[in-house]
């Protein structure tokens, strides 16, 4: 590229609306042995590049003016037709809060993020020591304002969030005080969050992570999550709360408005309380495994006409002489589980893929929080808030981070091995030897030795029963999962209950009375829908042109303003260039009118 030596030979662009250094077109300025990629902008212009360059999905950022100077006219050599300058140098604050809590938050050494940082400069701006200088300098700064950062912004912890909300507004979705009237409600969402939310949870799948931290937090936390492209739960949004009245969880719902979606029901929070507290209340191994497979039964027989109370309140019996375990069952469980199995059997369930992401975010969540260090803070709002918003939300950033810039190896390894469904992946098929005369149980080899064998009892069932360690603290399992993942196609196998609950709704809309005619209409219509969407996921799946698929789907109502054609329709003419043009200026003249009246 040629060599500009002279800044008045660069031409001024001026790019439409909110731009970024992508949109721009760069010349090399300076000399032979130094030269700079160098654009140059309208003055008036430069709030909108950083806001195009704090909009870049893939590493949003933001910026401040570290220091200015404005130069008088004359006082600058060799510029006599500039009236003055005005310079600006703008500190990048983003790769938001990573690099802040990168070394602090997943064990990764200062000098690991100095290098980083190293080495994405000299690929822009080439190999020079005193680059290398500022951004040593720079990483120092961040570790100095880690060390002395605290979320105690008062010592009242209810004044200390007023001032931490008055701080970070473009953080806070829905934010209501405490009251005589009202609960207090803080929902937290950052600008990338709503970008993953937008990403991977429109037309997909939210699930909800509730009522953490019941008995330990002052107020319980709830977060909502989406799926990423690996299958892993990403907080998108954290809402603390002491209410869970429908009325005051509306309120949160319609600002997130994020409620359009399917929605499941997942079996995690039920299966890991019951097998967490049969491993802890039952010493023997053989009572513990035949227990959960009598619970699996009871919540298997949902969907047939099985009394649940009735056939909890005999497996009780069954085993009356575990006094803890049956002390729990009754005060815990026996108000309660007709509504949790009629939960269950009303909506379709979460896989145990789904479930595994959901439990491996409540694991992470946990490690951060219930550190012994800071059990002190934990009847603390603004200590929950800052955990939440530096360390939690900068280690998913920096997961997402490595794994699409295929950097920081060590990370990316760990974020995808961090489920129990991606770790059961890498067991081969040959390490699983299946009981092949009753099928009671299967046998799993270690990875890390041949000589060491998992046995799963139970195969094929969401209640499977491993002697892991992993399961015995009341986790999925990766030797469950494996299992179950073989048994799938084995016909000798109980169904597991996401596909017995995928089975189950058609079944039901069958069933609907046939002498009554609105809920007849009501089933064939609810059938027609889960047909159409099947036969475009198939078409859309198996075809090599999209575009096809696209034209050929039906006209769509959107609202009263319009309506919305799926492709360009052939059979209306595209208006001329002058009535288009007359109509923007109809419009714009309309909407100064209204805004007058």
């Amino acid at each position: 590229m040629e060599i500009v030596k002279s800044i008045l030979d660069i031409p001024v662009q001026d790019p439409q609306a909110e731009f970024s250094s992508a949109d721009l077109t760069w010349k090399k300025f300076g000399t032979v042995e130094h030269q700079d990629d160098v654009a140059l902008i309208p003055y008036t212009r430069v709030n909108d590049f950083i806001i195009g360059e704090c909009c870049n999905v893939e590493c949003p950022t933001r910026f401040h003016i570290e220091r200015g100077r404005k130069r008088s006219k004359g006082s600058v050599k060799g510029f006599h037709k500039i009236s003055h300058i005005f310079y600006c140098i703008y500190e990048d604050i983003g790769v938001p809060l990573v690099l802040k809590s990168m070394g602090k938050v997943v064990g990764i050494p200062k000098e690991n993020v100095l290098g980083k940082n190293i080495e994405c400069i000299q690929l822009y701006c080439g190999s020079d020591a005193t680059f290398d200088t500022l951004a040593s300098e720079y990483v120092r700064k961040l570790g100095m304002i880690i060390k002395r950062s605290t979320h105690e912004l008062d010592r009242d912890d209810q004044a200390s969030i007023r001032m931490w909300v008055e701080r970070n507004k473009k953080s806070i979705f829905f934010y209501q005080d405490t009251s005589k009237m009202d609960p207090f409600i803080l929902g937290i969402q950052t600008e990338w969050q709503l970008q993953q939310m937008v990403r991977f949870g429109r037309h997909n799948l939210v699930a909800a992570d509730s009522n953490f931290g019941i008995k330990k937090l002052k107020y319980p936390l709830c977060t909502l999550l989406v799926f990423d492209s690996r299958h892993h739960a990403l907080p998108v949004a954290w809402i603390i709360t002491p209410s869970v009245v429908k009325s005051d969880m509306s309120k949160w719902k319609k600002a997130l408005n994020t409620f359009c979606c399917p929605i499941l029901f997942s079996l995690w929070r039920l299966h890991s309380s019951w097998l967490r507290n049969v491993v802890k209340k039952c010493s023997n191994i053989e009572v513990q495994r035949e227990i959960f497979k009598r619970l699996g039964k009871i919540v298997y027989g949902t969907w047939s006409s099985v009394n649940t109370s009735v056939a909890l309140e005999e497996c009780i019996q069954d085993f009356v002489d575990q006094t803890a375990l049956v002390d729990y069952f009754r005060s815990s469980w026996m108000a309660k589980i007709e509504m949790w199995l009629l939960t269950l059997k009303s909506f379709p369930l979460a896989s145990q893929a789904a479930s595994g992401a959901i439990e491996a975010y409540h694991v992470k969540l946990k490690t951060k929080l219930f550190d012994d260090s800071h059990l002190g803070a934990l009847l603390r709002v603004d200590w929950l808030v800052h955990k939440l918003t530096t360390e939690l939300y900068s280690t998913y950033w920096l997961n997402r981070y490595a794994d699409e810039s295929n950097s920081f190896q060590n990370v990316k390894e760990e974020y995808i091995a961090s489920t129990s469904w991606h770790r059961a992946l890498q067991i081969p098929d040959s390490a699983v030897t299946l009981d092949d005369k009753y099928n009671l149980f299967a046998k799993v080899a270690s990875l890390k030795g041949s000589s060491i064998t998992h046995i799963v009892w139970n195969p094929g069932s969401d209640f499977a029963f491993c002697d892991s360690a992993w399961s015995m603290q009341g986790n999925f399992c990766k030797h469950v999962i494996k299992v179950n993942m073989m048994c799938d196609n084995d016909k000798a196998c109980e169904p597991s209950m996401s596909s017995r609950s995928f089975g189950e709704i058609p079944m039901d809309l069958w069933k609907k009375p046939m002498d009554d005619p609105i809920l007849l209409d009501e089933s064939v219509a609810w059938s027609h829908q889960m047909l159409d969407q099947i036969k475009q996921l198939v078409e859309l799946n198996s075809s090599n042109d999209i575009g096809i698929v696209v034209n050929n789907m039906p006209l769509k109502w959107i609202s009263k303003k319009g309506r919305k054609f799926v492709g360009i329709p052939a059979s209306f003419p595209a208006l001329p260039s002058t009535s288009k043009s007359n109509l923007q200026k109809k419009n714009r003249k309309w909407k100064r009118l209204s805004r007058l009246r």
